[in-house]
């Protein structure tokens, strides 16, 4: 197993371009999130992406006439560092989670292939529900890795790094007993290798 932390795996991605290469295939996991966000969000809306890596989903944000501001963290110094430099006016953090809260709360979290990586994650997403989202915002969340998608369940091993290995169930009550409402769970470009992208949206109300 290896001894490299998540942030120091990303970060050795960034170096080889491998980020961009997770733009592409998250791409259109990342769109159909978006999309469903989007039916929620009837105003003008604040975005951060939780995860953002290079920060190709903030610029993807960012270029919906009702985003107002979109912005993006990430653990992993050498992913900020290459996010500002493609987006130079971009709102980008370096932080560590889970001890760190925007600046201010936003209307819309968004987060792909992330959260897994936590030690808590459950727990954090009533960080995200108390701290992070204004009242009718929503959270948006993209994961690959998770119990019934078994081509990802070598991962942990595969990758050297500890993953929180959910249910969809475990995942959707995660998000009720955080606080979330009207809770929905998909699975998107499931095929018969491939349980699919599992997203998972919830309001706060």
């Amino acid at each position: 197993m290896s001894a490299l932390t998540a942030t120091e795996l990303f970060g050795n991605w960034s170096d080889i371009g491998k980020d961009q290469g997770m733009e592409k295939g998250h791409s259109p996991s990342v769109e159909f999130m978006i999309s469903k966000a989007l039916n929620r969000l009837t105003d003008k809306f604040s975005a951060i992406d939780l995860g953002c890596g290079n920060g190709w989903a903030v610029r993807k944000l960012e270029a919906i006439p009702m985003c107002s501001q979109s912005s993006g963290v990430d653990g992993s110094k050498r992913m900020i560092v290459k996010a500002k430099k493609i987006d130079p006016d971009g709102i980008y953090y370096h932080a560590i989670l889970p001890n760190w809260s925007p600046p201010n709360p936003v209307n819309l979290i968004l987060s792909m292939e992330f959260i897994y990586y936590l030690e808590n994650p459950i727990d954090f997403l009533k960080n995200l529900h108390n701290d992070w989202l204004i009242q009718g915002g929503c959270l948006v969340l993209g994961l690959d890795h998770y119990i019934e998608n078994k081509s990802s369940l070598s991962w942990p091993e595969s990758l050297g790094l500890k993953l929180a290995t959910l249910s969809i169930e475990e995942w959707k009550n995660g998000l009720k007993s955080a606080g979330f409402s009207d809770i929905k769970t998909f699975q998107v470009g499931k095929n018969n290798d491939w349980a699919g992208t599992l997203v998972l949206i919830g309001t706060k109300m």
